[in-house]
């Protein structure tokens, strides 16, 4: 289009100059000037145009290097992906392995079938021992069990007492806070730590032995002060302190003192 308007334009001054030199009348020239005028205005108008549309191509010619620059970087990012997720499964696998291949593994179960039924205890799978997340409390002093521990100890008994956990070994460890033994609210004169965090885990043990577990499944031991789990600082922080862990064995985790599980040494 541009040359043809080019074409017509070179026709008209052809002719304007034949005109000039006498071949054409006046009139015919003012036509022709006219003409060319609005001619070259259209040559201009066409030649903007090309402008705007190598503007516009351009633009898009940018776009498009932009996009497939971010389409290098999306593909890049998904192969670090691709190479973070197969790092994470080896690392997964790796840690896998040595679960299985530590001693406590693959042994335990029925101990996370319990687990699973029971929500207060919480398991360590690669020693194959949960705790009640519930500690039993006392007073100071004092090894009779607070309020409310009864009730948690025979729901406690009775779940040990289901087929699935009948040959799972409860241990109960019990320890006092950090005061002396003549500070002890209540306690006799010649109790020392020792004796009390012992004689509190028995009460446990005994409570549990009440709600019909099996006696020959449970231990008892005593620490003391020697194993707080916060700072002996306040009051409440001591009343933590005096407390009852139980736990939970599976049944092939050697136990110091029950001769099942240690008969190398008997």
């Amino acid at each position: 289009m541009v040359c043809r308007i080019a074409w017509r334009f070179v026709s008209l001054v052809l002719i304007s100059g034949l005109a000039g030199c006498g071949f054409a009348p006046s009139s015919n020239l003012k036509t022709l000037q006219v003409e060319n005028r609005r001619l070259g205005e259209e040559a201009r108008a066409l030649q903007a145009e090309v402008e705007n549309v190598k503007t516009h191509t351009r633009q898009v010619e940018n776009r498009l290097i932009q996009a497939e620059e971010q389409l290098a970087e999306v593909d890049s990012q998904r192969r670090r992906d691709r190479r973070s997720l197969a790092a994470f499964r080896e690392e997964r696998e790796e840690l896998r392995q040595r679960l299985t291949s530590h001693p406590g593994a693959g042994r335990s179960a029925a101990l996370a079938r319990l687990v699973d039924r029971y929500a207060n205890l919480k398991i360590d799978p690669a020693t194959g021992i949960a705790k009640l997340e519930t500690d039993v409390l006392f007073d100071t002093g004092q090894t009779e069990l607070k309020s409310g521990a009864k009730i948690l100890l025979e729901e406690f008994s009775a779940v040990m007492q289901d087929q699935q956990a009948q040959h799972l070994k409860v241990m109960v460890v019990g320890h006092t806070d950090d005061q002396r033994e003549e500070r002890m609210e209540g306690a006799k004169q010649d109790q020392t730590p020792w004796q009390l965090s012992t004689a509190r885990a028995g009460a446990v043990a005994l409570e549990l032995i009440r709600g019909g577990l099996d006696g020959q499944r449970v231990g008892v031991a005593g620490f003391a002060s020697h194993q707080p789990i916060v700072s002996n600082e306040s009051y409440e922080a001591r009343q933590r302190n005096r407390r009852v862990e139980i736990f939970v064995v599976d049944e092939d985790v050697p136990v110091i003192g029950m001769t099942e599980t240690l008969l190398n040494l008997y």
